[in-house]
């Protein structure tokens, strides 16, 4: 049976609980309320927790199962391979951040009314991208920013947050180039969150929750991997 959520406190230190010992609510409901600092955020991905922002109290879950793409398990479609060769497209990392969160907030998605990317949210996030621990890739058609994702990156894991288009497949081309970045850096996962058919046809794979957690637990055992020093190495 789903537990109850717990409550927390916004004014106090976060206190998500240990995945592995308590039952998240229902559809993996796991708290309630708290706050978007960098503590707060920084803790709750690393227990497989992330906030799903519509308005106070703010929702934190950890859906069962979860949903992940292996770097190296991306799979490239004949038609984004052609659209890749045809270098119409300028690929960047960590260029425009905040235009990205943007860009996310703002696209239309089909059946969706308005969006879960709140202007606190955005702040949130680009705190944690002056830290170096959120990153964006852009895609750019000369000087228009067309496309592009953001997430966070800890240890060897990057925990995808959200990608958007304004062009065809222009988020699928950042993607391409994320996974072969991370691959060539040893990442073993980035985190997709929630399963969609969208997402699978690029690879993603859904498994248990608390296989999710030791592949986590794995993944933040060494040390961050995505910083200045390797900046030199992206795959763009």
């Amino acid at each position: 049976m789903p537990g109850r959520p717990i409550t927390l406190d916004s004014r106090c230190a976060p206190g998500f609980p240990d995945l592995r010992t308590s039952r998240p609510g229902r559809d993996g409901l796991v708290a309630l309320g708290g706050n978007l600092q960098p503590d707060t955020l920084i803790e709750a991905y690393s227990k497989g927790i992330f906030p799903w922002e519509a308005e106070d109290p703010i929702p934190w879950f950890s859906p069962d199962p979860r949903c992940i793409l292996r770097p190296a398990d991306f799979h490239t479609s004949h038609s984004l391979k052609k659209l890749d060769r045809k270098g119409r497209y300028r690929v960047t990392a960590d260029l425009r951040f905040r235009e990205v969160v943007r860009g996310c907030a703002t696209i239309h998605r089909p059946g969706q009314r308005g969006t879960w990317i709140s202007d606190r949210m955005g702040d949130s996030y680009e705190t944690l991208y002056r830290m170096g621990i959120a990153h964006s890739i852009e895609v750019w058609d000369g000087y228009e920013l067309v496309g592009g994702l953001y997430g966070l990156a800890m240890g060897r894991a990057f925990f995808g947050e959200s990608m958007f288009s304004a062009h065809p497949n222009a988020s699928k081309l950042a993607m391409r180039h994320l996974c072969r970045t991370l691959a060539g850096w040893d990442f073993h996962f980035i985190d997709c969150q929630q399963h969609t058919e969208h997402l699978q046809s690029l690879g993603a794979v859904t498994v248990p929750r608390r296989e999710y957690l030791d592949l986590l637990e794995d993944a933040l055992s060494g040390p961050d991997m995505w910083n200045p020093d390797h900046a030199d190495m992206l795959v763009l």
